[in-house]
This record gives C-alpha cells, sequence and structure tokens, in this order.
C-alpha cells in the first residue's frame, strides 16, 4: 500500500499528540482518527476503515482487548497493533487472542514504532523484542516439561479450514509466495492468514507455528 491509513486509540492525550508528531513525520503514514476509549474506537474503525489502529490495552468505557476483539471480528482486514505499558503474560496472550497482530510497549523508540506499523500494514505479526523474548521462554519452559503451551486440538480447533490449510503448507517449509500459488490466492491474502495463525496459535513466527503444527499432525500428507 502506498499510504498506512492509522487509528490512534488511547485515553491521554499527550500521548496521542506525540504518536501523530511521529506519523506526520513519515511520509507512509496517515493519521484518520483518534478515540480516547474502546467504545470510541470501534466506532471510528467502523467509519474509517484505517489499516492498522495502535491499541492501548487499559482505557475508560471499553477497554483495547474488548475492542480489539470486536473490531477485529467484524473487520479481519484491520490490523491491531497494541501500544501498551502492559507487558504480563496475561496481557500478551490476551491481545493476541483478541485478534491483535503486534504488541509493543509506549517505550519504544520511535523507529521501531513506525517498524511495527508498517509490519503490521503489510499483514505481518510483529512483537517488542522483550516480548517476543519472553513468549519464546514461555513457549520453552512449557515444552520443556512435556506439556503444549496450548492443548493443539483446543488450539487448532480456533482455525478456519482455510487457515488449516495453509497452516499445513507453513509445516511443510512453503514461502507465503508459494502457499499463494497453490491455493491460488494473493500473497496479501496469505499474509493475512498467517497473521491469524499466528495470534490463534500465540506463536512469533514460521518455526513456531510448523513445530505447533507438527504436533497437531499437519504437514505430513497434503
Amino acid at each position: 500500500m502506498d499510504t498506512i491509513r492509522i487509528l490512534i486509540v488511547d485515553d491521554h492525550q499527550l500521548f496521542r499528540d506525540g504518536l501523530r508528531a511521529l506519523l506526520l513525520s513519515a511520509p507512509d503514514t496517515e493519521v484518520v482518527g483518534e478515540a480516547a476509549n474502546g467504545k470510541e474506537a470501534i466506532q471510528l474503525a467502523a467509519e474509517t476503515q484505517p489499516h492498522v489502529i495502535l491499541m492501548d490495552i487499559q482505557m475508560p468505557d471499553g477497554d483495547g482487548i474488548a475492542a480489539t476483539r470486536q473490531i477485529t471480528a467484524a473487520n479481519p482486514q484491520i490490523g491491531v497493533l497494541m501500544v501498551t505499558m502492559f507487558e504480563d503474560d496475561q496481557s500478551v496472550f490476551a491481545a493476541i487472542r483478541a485478534g491483535a497482530r503486534g504488541y509493543i510497549l509506549k517505550g519504544a523508540r520511535h523507529e521501531e514504532m513506525l517498524r511495527a506499523i508498517r509490519a503490521v500494514g503489510s499483514g505481518e505479526a510483529i512483537f517488542s523484542p522483550s516480548i517476543a523474548a519472553r513468549m519464546m521462554d514461555f513457549f520453552a519452559a512449557s515444552r520443556g516439561a512435556g506439556l503444549p503451551a496450548t492443548a493443539p486440538d483446543e488450539t487448532l480447533a480456533e482455525l478456519t479450514d482455510r487457515e488449516r490449510e495453509i497452516l499445513s503448507l507453513i509445516a511443510r517449509g512453503e514461502s507465503n509466495a508459494a502457499i499463494a500459488e497453490a491455493l491460488t490466492i494473493s500473497v496479501k491474502t496469505v499474509r493475512n492468514h498467517v497473521s491469524n495463525i499466528f495470534s490463534k496459535l500465540q506463536v512469533v513466527d514460521r518455526a513456531q507455528a510448523a513445530l505447533r503444527a507438527r504436533d497437531a499432525g499437519l504437514g505430513k500428507d497434503i
């Protein structure tokens, strides 16, 4: 896309002003609206149809997790990037389960914030380095204890038939381009499906997704 349309959602005016100033300095971003709570975010998301929503978690009149769940259910093409001070496991995984494609802390550098916005705008999943490290430690600890972080059958039950099909191809090591060609869909559509798969499986990259798929018996015979 030439310009990434962005909706800013945060209950602190000063933080919204700071994000707006940052985005105004980037030639490939455009702020299409601002909301101070989850209720406003849901309404503005429907009205403005942004490519990316920068979503805080804790706000009055509708928190960011609930708003993300409702927005992504109604508008799966919209990418939600959580921008928050909370880095506890409960908040991170709740955001992912709600459909967020990324999670970045408010203390992130400007270049890191812009990189995350562009990644989510392109259909990718992205996390702050500290969040990604915590997630990998979480899954490593679960696997080291001999238990999956989430039961395979329970996790895969959340995937659509198309997402299962794409996950099987990921498990076989296929690239997005190869998957698009095999399924006769666009690469952008594949990227969107991959982001949704990452969110539902609570993984941060293709390697972890492939591992979860193989544990569930996918990717062996297609």
